[in-house]
């Protein structure tokens, strides 16, 4: 009977160990390949954090050259705007005088066509302009023919209001083109303009 159940129970071993063997050759398979996997998965995202540190290194010097540049550009808009603030205090306080062209005056010329002696930019030239009002004009600073023809009518009037009722009724119209006229020595077109006006009007 022992010679029956001896190769039954070898069969029953053998057949539960290659059973075994099978099954964990198969699991140690798996398992190497899970382990390779990971391994190769782990490679590709040490790779990506390689790159990604060596891209942040880039951004770090970009950010670092744009601060630089940015600090320069701040530097450089203070400078032009001090620069503009001292060419603006210099040109607020710096006055430009006119300079005043010479006078080409020829009294005899003047007097053949007036009729009369004229005196190089005496203002009573000017139709409408006597002794006191020249005096007054004098007194505000405009003394020759050139500086009145450069007066605005409007600043004429002003003398003449500052001057009082007598010599604010006076109208300074025709007063500065009379005067440009007389300085430009067109005694002729003067004369006969001055025909055509009363009291300068």
């Amino acid at each position: 009977m022992w010679c029956y159940i001896i190769p039954f129970i070898t069969a029953i071993i053998g057949a539960i160990l290659g059973w075994l063997l099978r099954h964990l050759t198969c699991k140690c398979d798996d398992e190497k390949t899970k382990y390779e996997e990971l391994l190769a998965e782990n490679k590709k995202l040490d790779i990506d954090l390689k790159a990604a540190h060596s891209k942040n290194q880039k951004l770090n010097i970009d950010l670092s050259d744009c601060m630089a540049n940015n600090t320069e550009l701040i530097s450089n808009k203070n400078k032009f705007e001090a620069g503009a603030k001292a060419a603006s205090n210099i040109l607020q306080f710096t006055t430009v005088e006119k300079v005043e062209p010479s006078l080409i005056f020829d009294g005899d010329i003047a007097k053949q066509f007036l009729g009369k002696k004229i005196v190089a930019d005496n203002l009573t030239v000017v139709e409408g302009i006597g002794p006191k009002i020249a005096e007054l004009f004098n007194n505000a600073g405009i003394n020759t023919w050139y500086q009145l023809s450069e007066t605005s009518i409007e600043k004429c009037q002003e003398i003449l209001d500052d001057g009082g009722p007598r010599f604010a009724i006076h109208k300074p119209t025709t007063w500065p083109k009379q005067a440009l006229l007389a300085y430009e020595g067109k005694w002729e077109e003067l004369n006969t303009w001055q025909d055509e006006l009363d009291g300068g009007k």
